[in-house]
């Protein structure tokens, strides 16, 4: 069984594929499995792909799975790859992204170290400027101690951690964007031991033309993620003790994160929809959010969402509606 398997899911990322392949190719870490899901993709990755893979003898410890389906989107990508991996810890990494050559070294040792299921790392986000020249910004993880502070706190993005694979007993939600956001909310209550590298180990490249910086109508799907999140915790009988940290994460997610992206929308009647829908479905789900313990803790994000009523928020979206 290898250490580690690292799922990279691949779709019209000729211009990037080959740096992020490398970077997993070079880890220091021997018996790594790198997992490759070519999602149907229209460019030339298949041809880069292969390309690396006749060279593939040039890195021992290192055993590559090539797995091709018709593009079903990145969800689907990552459960296929997630199929397809036999390591005992399981990483994801996007295949326009790329990682520290010990990024895995010091994430599996620290596992191993403290018996951890899930091991988080810092990581940069990287910025290309039109002068030729890169922009890093190291962004560092909230050490939680707890999954309630995990569920407030913790970066609920999928490819800087290592989480054992024997705790995943869920899929990413097919179809949908925002599939980071569920895969790790219901992963959580599988997870007991926590553990972090405070390093930064990921290069988090920034694209304009990503997926995560789309905005168009698929950005109002983030209201059926959260909703499926909340029933699944009603089903597995834990939304009353949770309700607290899901109340303050849904007026979070909807006021900050979302909402930025919603005024992005070029299309003027579905961006005033998308607006008013933010607006009503966080008051009709939890009418009493501005009274959450959270929204206590002093930042930027907590003052302004404080500040908001409708008629702020009207004015903030630059919409015309009903105090």
């Amino acid at each position: 069984m290898p250490k580690v398997s690292v799922i990279v899911p691949v779709y019209n990322v000729e211009k990037y594929v080959t740096k992020a392949l490398t970077s997993l190719a070079e880890q220091t870490l021997d018996d790594i499995e790198i997992v490759i899901v070519n999602d149907g993709a229209t460019d030339g990755s298949k041809e880069e792909i292969d390309k690396f893979l006749e060279q593939k003898d040039k890195y021992p410890g290192k055993e590559f799975v090539y797995v091709e389906q018709e593009n079903a989107g990145l969800s689907e990508a990552r459960n296929t790859g997630l199929k397809n991996a036999t390591g005992e810890y399981v990483a994801f990494l996007d295949a326009d992204d790329y990682v520290d050559a010990t990024a895995y070294e010091r994430m599996y040792k620290k596992a191993i170290k403290e018996n951890a299921d899930y091991v988080e790392c810092d990581f940069y986000w990287e910025y290309h400027k039109a002068n030729g020249k890169i922009k890093l910004k190291k962004d560092s993880a909230y050490q939680t101690k707890n999954k309630k502070e995990m569920f407030v706190y913790s970066r609920v993005v999928a490819w800087n951690k290592l989480i054992r694979k024997s705790k995943i007993e869920i899929q990413f939600p097919k179809g949908l964007r925002y599939e980071d956001l569920e895969f790790f909310y219901k992963l959580l209550q599988n997870i007991e031991n926590i553990s972090y590298v405070d390093e930064p180990l990921i290069y988090y490249v920034q694209r304009e033309n990503s997926l995560a910086n789309k905005s168009d109508e698929a950005v109002g799907q983030i209201f059926e993620v959260l909703n499926n999140v909340i029933e699944w915790y009603k089903r597995n009988n834990i939304y009353d003790e949770y309700k607290t940290e899901i109340e303050y994460t849904y007026a979070r997610i909807l006021l900050c994160s979302s909402l930025k992206r919603i005024l992005k929308v070029e299309n003027k009647e579905l961006r005033e929809q998308l607006v008013n829908e933010t607006w009503t479905n966080l008051n009709a789900k939890f009418p009493n959010w501005r009274k959450n313990k959270y929204l206590n803790k002093l930042s930027v994000k907590n003052l302004f969402m404080k500040s908001m009523n409708r008629v702020r928020y009207n004015i903030y979206c630059g919409i015309r509606g009903k105090e």
